[in-house]
């Protein structure tokens, strides 16, 4: 189904916000997991830092840098607010609602905890946005597997 124009308005006006401002930009000092992410076909690079819980069972801080494109860049922001707080669990299953979101592999099962992050769904479209739209969430999952025993 084509986007309202009301519709695309928001989507431009949310991912341009996102990527001039972004939310939890900046570098978490050690100790913490570290993960670096590029995509070499256009450019695109993100660092992610997170501190998990005492426990190591919850992110408790979240944060990025980076350069690339405005979908790359507003893509981490929006990830890093949704993800901030949750479980590894909770995390691991909103990246693979957040996969099928922009491949257009079915439906997400919870689509309402995407919260903003639902505008990015037109990037299906254009399977080279993909690549910019998961960059931030493959960097996570590096560096959530990288503080695995």
């Amino acid at each position: 189904m084509p986007l309202s124009d009301d519709l695309r308005d928001l989507y431009q006006q949310v991912i341009l916000d996102h990527s001039r401002n972004p939310r939890n930009h900046g570098e978490i000092p050690p100790p913490c997991l570290h993960a670096h992410g590029d995509n070499p076909s256009c450019g695109d690079e993100i660092d992610v830092w997170l501190r998990l819980s005492e426990d190591g069972q919850n992110i408790d801080d979240l944060k990025f840098t980076g350069q690339g494109c405005a979908i790359s860049q507003a893509s981490a922001s929006m990830m890093t607010q949704k993800i901030k707080g949750k479980s590894q669990a909770k995390a691991a299953a909103m990246r693979e609602d957040f996969r099928r979101l922009v491949m257009g592999d079915g439906t997400p099962t919870d689509e309402d905890s995407l919260g903003e992050l639902v505008l990015l769904e037109g990037v299906q479209k254009f399977p080279q946005r993909v690549k910019c739209a998961m960059l931030a969430w493959r960097a996570l999952e590096q560096a959530l597997e990288s503080g695995r025993v």
